[in-house]
């Protein structure tokens, strides 16, 4: 098992520490042995995104010094809707929808964490303990420890409170049953420790108090920060929305980059809150950054870890090698063709079609079709100086054009400019072409 002291130091070295109970305290207790502790996703969508990543990787820390979690997919909370981090009210799911989401959420859940050993993880579902309770049991047992004045006084709470939209009495009460699941934990599997965003401390203190209250036990709680860009940009958004963990709602290939094309300035940052290499690896990857900013290195580093521990390693072999490949490092017609259909989609594009004889457009059209030059002009300069590419072959020709053999997987055409810019042609499938 990990000291706490070394446990706890390396957490706050990462800055995953942004508020907690008595460090001392906390301290002690992971000292006297292994600890049971919780975290709980709700599930408002049918994934996890990034943001949640956080919370799911720092369970997984704390299991590999030694502890025990426990992974709570809010079944119930999930049917309420947790007020934080919005202006108005959410609209509630079916029952069935929140049930489908409940099993797709702990399916990803699942992979991150041992459910075996001495320490083995347990996923749990709040909607065991709350489905048959009466709503004068909820008022009786747990509501009557609840302050009114306090629970106002959340920032969650506060700020529905003082907005044109208030708040509901549902989502005023999403607190007390979260603050339950502390209390049926701690009873259940002696839970004494609760991680959770630093947008959730008003709700893990809930939980604090509730057991204080009703047990005469003092527990432990901490959060980590909200995952923040330099340039003032929301974490984990992209043009396209939010970096989902599912694989058919964000690609590998797109998860992949987003994390390459992180900014220099908060690399290291993702390194320390994300990775699990260790501190002296992270410095020598934030020197590289520092020394060789255009090599990319932690960057790739980043991509690569993450893409692993996410989506497994062939599928990071298969993003690999289709973003060298893209850029000329690598056989386009190597790819298979789910992979270089992911890769493509992130790219500008155009569609194309056949002329009257049978031809395909010509490269000059088609990279000015997507972007790639702003003209046709533009264009023909870009091969008269050497810098254009279909499928990384370098064009001469300034009247050149695709052949059929050029689509790659019978659809697809790469065009580059330079060194860095791609665009996608798509061209029909055979069968609809044929008619």
């Amino acid at each position: 098992m990990t000291p706490a002291s070394e446990l706890l130091d390396d957490l706050q070295w990462r800055g995953l520490v942004a508020v907690s109970t008595d460090l001392d305290a906390l301290r002690e207790a992971l000292d006297a042995g292994s600890v049971t502790y919780y975290c709980g996703f709700d599930p408002t969508a049918p994934s996890l995104h990034i943001g949640n990543l956080v919370q799911i990787l720092t369970l997984r820390r704390l299991q590999q010094a030694g502890h025990r979690p426990l992974a709570l997919v809010g079944g119930a909370t999930g049917l309420i809707g947790d007020p934080g981090g919005r202006t108005a009210e959410r609209t509630l799911n079916t029952k069935e929808t929140v049930a489908e989401w409940v099993e797709r959420v702990r399916a990803q859940i699942e992979p991150f964490l041992s459910f075996e050993g001495e320490n083995a993880a347990t996923m749990v579902n709040n909607l065991d303990w709350t489905a048959s309770l009466s709503a004068i049991d909820l008022l009786r047992d747990i509501g009557k420890h609840f302050r009114v004045n306090k629970m106002i006084t959340k920032e969650a709470v506060s700020a529905r409170l003082s907005s044109e939209h208030g708040i509901s009495y549902t989502e005023f009460s999403y607190q007390i049953l979260q603050g339950m699941d502390f209390l049926e934990l701690y009873r259940r599997y002696g839970c004494v420790l609760q991680t959770g965003g630093s947008d959730q401390w008003g709700n893990l203190t809930a939980g604090l108090d509730l057991i204080h209250r009703v047990e005469g036990r003092s527990v432990h709680a901490f959060a980590t920060p909200l995952v923040t860009k330099a340039d003032g940009t929301k974490f984990g958004k992209t043009a396209s929305g939010a970096v989902w963990l599912d694989p058919d709602m964000t690609s590998p290939y797109a998860f992949y980059q987003f994390w390459v094309n992180t900014d220099d300035r908060d690399v290291v940052n993702y390194l320390k809150v994300f990775s699990f290499r260790s501190r002296e690896e992270i410095e020598d990857l934030e020197k590289a950054a520092a020394e060789r900013p255009a090599a990319r290195e932690a960057q790739r580093a980043l991509a690569e870890e993450l893409t692993s521990l996410v989506h497994g390693q062939a599928q990071r072999d298969a993003v690999v090698a289709a973003s060298h490949a893209l850029f000329g490092r690598g056989e386009l017609g190597a790819l298979d063709g789910a992979t270089l259909a992911a890769a493509l989609a992130e790219l500008p594009s155009a569609s194309m079609s056949r002329d009257e004889d049978g031809r395909w457009p010509s490269v000059v059209d088609l990279m000015a079709a997507t972007g790639l030059s702003p003209s046709k002009s533009a264009a023909r300069r870009a091969i008269a100086e050497g810098g254009a590419y279909l499928n990384n072959a370098r064009v001469t020709d300034e009247d050149a054009r695709p052949a059929d053999v050029d689509l790659l997987t019978g659809q697809w055409l790469v065009l580059r400019r330079g060194k860095r810019n791609l665009a996608a042609v798509q061209a029909p499938p055979a069968d609809a072409a044929a008619e």
